[in-house]
């Protein structure tokens, strides 16, 4: 009886110890986070997060109409509404397919991306500039301001900050509790089969086209700021020069660069959500930020669609729209 019960007890110990320690290799599979920072850092200040929305990355229509011959035009919207009205010249892609597409293009030609509103073409600009295109740029405000038969921007453009005066859009003051206090949060998770920098950067731009972007509506920000972890991505010159006000608790990390760690300030584990001007460059910097592991989403039409007769410049609209299309 003794070794029957001793027989019994190895068959049931030997399996738990087994399936135990198997369970705990799946489980403490590496973070690559730390991998990737590092390549990204080791690679200079080209693959730094500044540099996707760097001076000259928003070529206005004008500028493409009068130098269109220098450029390589990716048309990003649907092929329904690229088949109706296009730029002459236009090529049509999807975000899953852009790399490819990329690949194409003639020497001594600059890739512009081009979207309805400009900010899914500017949302894809980082994942060019980090795969060897870093002189990719988009068509600013998109076909809106190519040509107004194309327009979705003026149906977006709203005051719901100031008209009435809401409680959450306030005066801005560079202390607490206006502006949040930077605190250093815990790195986001990432998790890759990849052992090299390089190939785990080249899986999360995958990631992140196929994913494409996300947008949180203005009225949803300010309604509920709390909801998010809420970056005014304006410097403080930006802020008074275009109605001095922001919202209530938002934190203000700018510049935000990995090279000085600027993105430890960031929390991976709530919804991050910086607010611009026209969400233009917002949607660059959620990119970047997924790229990162961080769960980052864009506020769509920026301050546009908040208060956008407080603003001073980077309002809507801004070009006549005359320029041509083609079938």
């Amino acid at each position: 009886m003794k070794k029957f019960l001793s027989y019994m007890f190895i068959a049931l110990v030997i399996p738990a110890v087994l399936f135990t320690g198997c369970k705990d290799t799946v489980e403490e599979k590496p973070n690559k986070y730390t991998v990737l920072a590092d390549y990204l850092k080791a690679q200079g200040t080209s693959f730094d997060l500044p540099a996707m929305h760097a001076t000259g990355w928003a070529v206005t229509a004008a500028t493409l109409n009068t130098n269109i011959a220098n450029y390589y035009i990716i048309d990003l919207r649907s092929a329904a509404d690229y088949g109706a009205k296009r730029i002459s010249g236009a090529v049509n892609s999807t975000l899953e397919n852009l790399l490819t597409e990329a690949a194409k293009v003639p020497a001594g030609k600059t890739i512009i991306l081009v979207c309805y509103s400009g900010q899914t073409a500017a949302f894809a600009v980082p994942a060019l500039r980090l795969s060897a295109f870093p002189t990719a740029v988009f068509l600013k405000w998109g076909m809106s301001a190519w040509n107004l038969a194309t327009d979705v921007w003026t149906s977006k453009i709203a005051n719901i900050g100031t008209t009435p005066a809401h409680a959450n859009w306030i005066p801005y003051v560079e202390t607490p509790p206006s502006v949040a206090t930077n605190v250093t949060q815990k790195i986001p998770v990432i998790n890759s089969d990849n052992t090299l920098g390089a190939d785990i950067l080249k899986e999360r731009i995958l990631a992140v086209l196929k994913e494409g972007p996300k947008f949180v509506q203005p009225s949803d920000v300010l309604a509920n700021p709390g909801n998010y972890f809420v970056n005014n991505y304006w410097t403080v010159v930006n802020v008074t020069t275009n109605g001095g006000r922001h919202i209530k608790g938002a934190y203000r990390i700018n510049p935000m660069t990995l090279a000085n760690n600027e993105v430890s300030f960031l929390d991976p584990s709530k919804i991050i959500v910086n607010y611009c001007w026209t969400g233009q460059t917002s949607a660059a910097v959620s990119f970047y930020l997924k790229v990162l592991g961080y769960n980052a989403q864009g506020m769509q039409w920026g301050v546009n669609g908040l208060a956008n007769a407080a603003l001073t410049s980077n309002k809507w609209p801004v070009e006549n729209g005359t320029f041509p299309v083609v079938p």
